[in-house]
């Protein structure tokens, strides 16, 4: 079906993330889990949940890391991809006309070395139609040097935002990393720059060794640690930034199930993103956002606008 997302469908869980962020389920499928949408959409129906998230986008393709880069670990995963994509240049031209037939919000994570990369990639993107924002991902574990580098500084997320609030009037969620000190004064410097939501949190620096052979099982030594073993980090990371800004946050990490997905808009979350669990199960999203839906149309439970952040600390 065309996407439409200028009508969306009554439903008691739609929400809004601001400057025209409308989504029609609070679930998203989040970026490196569900590349570029066009297998996914051959598993599930997309137009189900309230987007997706690309595979991050540079100007330059990238191989990534080198293999092993994937690995399994208890409760969840490790992985040292290394922002792998096609570039730009390939995602115009072979990507965007799919996306451009999904019935649902679109939305493109963004990857660079540098505040010019990024720019970069909007000026090219913000005359196409059918991109309804933008992910900004300062907070990738496992490229040296590079975006992780931005995201754990209060002054270099306030200057690359700043400069991208002034090339686009899209929707700018930035993506946070939980490998700092203070997340929520990473939030404040998105917020303060021009940002129109913050997604948290990235993957935890993990590792992941064999004993018997003495060696790592990623080549790149460390990786990003996802799933539901980091489920209790991300729910406290969303609280505290929750109780800092004043746009909304997208709860990520460890989501499987509608429980999962409640805990996380009780604690501050508008919406929240699936990852992980993608590879499990390819049509979690729609499950979660059919269970969704159905609690927030029963009359007896409040709205989703007054359950979100309700969460009671006595």
């Amino acid at each position: 079906m065309i996407r439409n997302p200028e009508q969306l469908p009554a439903r008691s869980s739609a929400v809004s993330l601001g400057r025209g962020l409308d989504l029609r389920s609070p679930v998203l499928l989040a970026s490196g889990t569900v590349s570029y949408g066009e297998e996914l959409h051959l598993l599930t129906d997309l137009g189900k949940i309230g987007g997706i998230v690309t595979k991050a986008i540079s100007p330059e393709p990238r191989n990534g890391n080198p293999p092993q880069r994937i690995a399994e670990t208890p409760c969840g995963m490790i992985n040292a991809i290394g922002l792998a994509n096609v570039g730009l240049d390939k995602f115009v031209e072979e990507k965007i006309p799919f996306l451009q037939q999904l019935d649902t919000a679109v939305i493109v994570n963004i990857a660079g070395k540098s505040i010019d990369d990024y720019c970069t990639v909007i000026e090219r993107l913000d005359d196409i139609e059918g991109i309804n924002g933008y992910e900004i991902n300062l907070s990738c574990p496992n490229v040296k040097g590079e975006c992780m580098i931005m995201g754990v500084s209060r002054d270099a997320t306030f200057e690359i935002i700043s400069k991208l609030r002034t090339i686009t009037e899209r929707h700018i969620m930035v993506k946070l990393t939980p490998n700092v000190t203070s997340i929520s004064s990473i939030a404040l410097a998105a917020e303060e720059a021009g940002a129109d939501s913050v997604s948290l949190i990235n993957t935890l620096v993990g590792m992941a060794v064999d004993y018997k052979k003495r060696k790592p099982l990623l080549t790149n030594v460390t990786g990003g640690l996802s799933g539901p073993a980091i489920k209790p980090v991300a729910l406290a990371k969303v609280w505290e930034v929750y109780n800092a800004v004043k746009i909304p946050i997208v709860g990520i990490g460890g989501i499987s199930c509608f429980q999962d997905a409640m805990e996380f808009l009780v604690t501050g979350s508008r919406a929240i993103q699936i990852g992980t669990m993608n590879f499990v199960d390819p049509d979690i999203g729609e499950t979660i956002a059919d269970a969704i839906e159905d609690f927030f149309a029963a009359p007896e439970n409040p709205t989703i606008e007054e359950y979100t952040g309700s969460l009671i600390v006595r």
